[in-house]
């Protein structure tokens, strides 16, 4: 039963090492790919069945206990996260062959894709920081290889900015790790967590967590660490700017809270106070981004940074409706920022450019296009009864327990304000006079993941009295750190 616990890092490992041959037969690539993304899905969702029906997984690999073995650890939040991920890979799946040319596809398209699927899943589920900072440069070097697909003069600029930053935050990812090990002498997050508590030192302790902090708020791309994050995520393919805008910074997110949740709880005079700062201007700066272009694609990069900091300002509140907010809140935005990432995509292709200003009257040759951006942009916004409000509620009535009533309205103040954002796009690309130099373009191709995922954000929303307990169950783990160590060292 452990071994279970690899499969999605092995699967996506070996698919993306099989697409690898395939590349110059595309039909091959993408019926297989098609059906490897369901077989990772399945297999993902029976993972979850078995973890929030039995419990935590370990698995010891070489059967080397913990902490002298490497550790892989399917609890109930790394499984909702890798599950989530394989939705989002699957629509990734069905939409990519509409929206690359057969010469990108042949470019090793797949075998990234899967390479970074594997990379991001096993980011989530490993037990040991050190491997968190091998899987990190997994998905980093897949990432790399999709951003540059193509080959597009500007593609290449953003990518060296991608690149440098990204390295420059691994270098002192590995420094901190180092650090860390030669104060407590482990890599296994559980006997961190452990040692930790009995540890003396807790002043060079907590310079190593806001160093790690650092790492994971690059990642992420919280405020002031965006800088690199908005052209890179949108001058890729619209399929790429998908899996890059639903999965790349929630791997911040997961690290952060996963850290802050079991190795450096003992921390709470500095971090909750930085971590609310930041959230907050990160709420303020990402909208101010989304209403400052007339680019499609980069309004829904910049809408990136505020869903990050609502993530960030539960992790900072620490308590249980904070915590469950913030966790719903990831959930539903890994799912809508890929379908937002897609519907862009097709937005752009049909009128040929980005450019806010000279598009119009969409709606008469695409209703149903349009329509679903409007849907997206009220699920995005937190409008009742979407995802997006329930995260939303869960995190303010959180953040209201603790007296932070500042931030609640500046979280009710940018939710506003990012739903107008995304209305722009529908309003300017959608309503008014036709533009009769487009040329009507077939999208039917495009529709399927894009409604697939739209369903399954707005049944978050309806259906959250299915969904809640089982993320409320998640943060009540959280809280209590001890659950996690005791899985882990078996005490």
């Amino acid at each position: 039963m452990s071994n279970l616990v690899v499969l999605p890092i092995i699967l996506p490992l070996l698919f993306g090492i099989i697409l690898a041959f395939t590349n110059k037969y595309n039909k091959v690539s993408r019926t297989v790919t098609k059906i490897f993304s369901i077989v990772s899905l399945v297999v993902s969702g029976y993972l979850l069945w078995i973890v929030i029906n039995d419990g935590t997984i370990v698995l010891e690999t070489g059967s080397w206990a913990a902490p002298y073995g490497i550790v892989f650890v399917a609890d109930s939040l790394a499984v909702v996260i890798v599950f989530i991920t394989n939705i989002v890979a699957t629509a990734a799946a069905f939409y990519a062959p509409h929206s690359l040319s057969e010469q990108k596809e042949k470019h090793y398209f797949y075998a990234f894709f899967f390479f970074l699927i594997s990379g991001v899943s096993g980011a989530f589920l490993t037990g040991d920081l050190f491997n968190l900072f091998v899987f990190f440069e997994v998905l980093l070097m897949a990432s790399y290889a999709l951003i540059v697909l193509g080959g597009d003069r500007v593609q290449l600029r953003e990518s060296l900015k991608y690149v440098l930053i990204n390295l420059f935050s691994s270098v002192i990812f590995v420094t901190a790790v180092a650090f860390l090990y030669s104060v407590v002498g482990t890599v296994n997050m559980a006997h961190i967590a452990e040692r930790v508590q009995e540890a003396e030192q807790q002043g060079i302790l907590t310079t190593i967590s806001i160093l790690l902090f650092f790492v994971f708020a690059t990642k992420a791309a919280l405020f002031p660490l965006y800088y690199w994050m908005p052209n890179s995520y949108v001058v890729p393919n619209p399929v790429v700017s998908a899996l890059f805008g639903a999965l790349l910074t929630k791997v911040g997110v997961y690290s952060i809270l996963r850290t802050f949740s079991l190795m450096f709880t003992f921390e709470t005079n500095y971090t909750p106070t930085l971590f609310l700062w930041i959230a907050g201007l990160s709420l303020i700066f990402g909208v101010i981004g989304a209403l400052s272009t007339n680019n499609i694609k980069l309004i829904i990069a910049y809408n990136v940074i505020p869903a990050i900091g609502f993530m960030l300002l539960g992790i900072a509140i620490f308590n249980g409706d904070a915590l469950s907010g913030s966790i719903y809140y990831l959930i539903h935005d890994m799912i809508i920022k890929a379908a937002l990432f897609m519907i862009v995509g097709v937005i752009a292709y049909v009128a040929g450019t980005s450019d806010l200003r000279k598009m119009s009257g969409l709606i008469n040759q695409y209703p149903l296009l349009g329509w679903l951006l409007f849907i997206a942009a009220f699920v995005l916004a937190g409008i009742p009864p979407f995802s997006g409000f329930i995260g939303k509620l869960l995190l303010l009535k959180g953040a209201l327990t603790k007296e932070a009533i500042l931030i609640v309205i500046i979280g009710l103040l940018t939710s506003l304000l990012i739903l107008y954002s995304v209305m722009r796009i529908f309003i300017y690309a959608f309503w008014g006079a036709e533009n009769k130099s487009f040329k009507k373009k077939s999208i039917k191709g495009f529709y399927g993941p894009i409604i697939f995922l739209l369903s399954l954000s707005i049944f978050l929303g309806i259906g959250a009295e299915f969904v809640f307990p089982t993320v409320e169950n998640i943060a009540k783990y959280l809280l209590d750190p001890n659950i996690y160590i005791d899985f882990v060292l078996k005490e």
